[in-house]
């Protein structure tokens, strides 16, 4: 099959759609595939520039027309230069608004100068359980999924309310979200553990944007539980509107001598490493990629049942679900875990085992399937 030139538009933050598209973006080219990533700013994930990886600037300028300056036109415009500049095959695009959206305006603007550019849309959640519930929002968002070359989404719990919502009647093919082993290949930072925990208690961490749907209290609340029966350190990793919540509900449980804040961070592989069981209590996950993160650090996780959760987390064997909500069960099984050596290192060795399954090298064919179907 050949190497094909492809346009990859993301958000270029921390969240969990902008690691995936740049982490799927680095594994094409490492391929010998051309990526040209289409963003506002260079991707938090991508790394110094090499062959076959190119990034393109989205500039918005201020002017005073505007209260809110029109970044998806600007988006639609830059898409266009890109793909006649370089001769683009098709565009990957992460998220249905603004980035499906901008695309279809940039195809249709193409396809009048006789260039054909095929649009692949990845849905990731927030557009769709999120924004899809906002009217507003719906008719653009059903649009861009209608209007797409080819759809995917992140796992059969997105797959479910997509179609739930917004009634499209089209082919969506659910692609999981994907780890690379090889950033998992390394040792724990001793000082950093040691720092955190320096007793030699178990560190329970939590890693989100700190925003309501993830239920930062309830993180604080199993915390809380497990304490009150064994020694244990909590570590908050990210950064958020509930940030401050939450560290006022450690205060008062009696636990907050006890819970390390360390703000946001580049690389969450990193605490992860040191971490001897996750906790993700979220209120909903299209997917959870925190979650099998963890499972590559070989840390079992304890979470909630929504979403995509279960798609990832194997009950009772790399780790324990319970409903959302559900405080009191959570907190006996992370107890249970980690009163329990010999259950820990099963379940830990059962989470290295489980993320072989969601290997960049398994989940990359499905989308060059796609691409190739795309561009005969």
């Amino acid at each position: 099959m050949k190497n094909l030139r492809i346009g990859f538009v993301c958000y270029p933050t921390f969240g969990g759609s902008g690691v995936v598209a740049t982490e799927l973006g680095k594994a094409l080219a490492d391929k010998g595939h051309e990526l040209h990533f289409i963003t506002y700013s260079a991707p938090a994930r991508m790394g110094s520039l090499k062959k076959n990886l190119y990034y393109h600037e989205v500039r918005v300028s201020d002017y005073p027309l505007f209260d809110y300056q029109p970044y998806e036109l600007v988006l639609a415009s830059k898409m266009v230069e890109v793909a006649k500049t370089h001769d683009l095959d098709l565009l990957h695009v992460h998220y249905a608004i603004p980035h499906a959206s901008a695309a279809i305006t940039a195809r249709d603007i193409l396809a009048k100068e006789g260039i054909n550019l095929p649009i692949v849309t990845t849905l990731h959640g927030t557009d769709i359980t999120l924004l899809g519930k906002d009217p507003a929002f719906e008719p653009v968002i059903a649009h861009a999924i209608n209007e797409s070359n080819a759809v995917t989404a992140v796992s059969h719990s997105l797959k479910s309310d997509t179609l739930e919502l917004f009634g499209v009647d089209r082919e969506i093919e659910v692609i999981h979200n994907f780890i690379c082993p090889s950033h998992f290949e390394r040792d724990a930072d001793e000082q950093f553990r040691r720092s955190a925990a320096p007793n030699g208690e178990p560190i329970i961490t939590h890693i989100s944007n700190f925003r309501p749907v993830k239920r930062v209290k309830d993180v604080v609340d199993v915390f809380a539980a497990v304490r009150s029966k064994q020694p244990a350190k909590l570590l908050l990793v990210g950064d958020g509107p509930e940030r401050s919540r939450a560290e006022k509900r450690a205060e008062d449980r009696g636990v907050r001598a006890d819970v390390v804040s360390i703000g946001k961070i580049k690389n969450p592989i990193e605490p992860l490493l040191v971490s001897d069981l996750f906790l993700l209590p979220s209120e909903t996950e299209s997917f959870g990629l925190s979650a099998l993160e963890a499972l590559a650090a070989g840390v079992p996780v304890v979470a909630s049942d929504a979403g995509g959760l279960p798609e990832v987390v194997e009950h009772g064997v790399s780790g324990y679900l319970a409903a959302v909500g559900d405080v009191e069960a959570m907190g006996r099984h992370a107890h249970a875990l980690l009163d329990n050596p010999d259950q820990h290192a099963a379940f830990r060795a059962a989470a290295q085992a489980r993320v072989q399954e969601f290997h960049v090298m398994k989940i990359l064919p499905h989308y060059e399937a796609i691409y190739h179907r795309l561009t005969p």
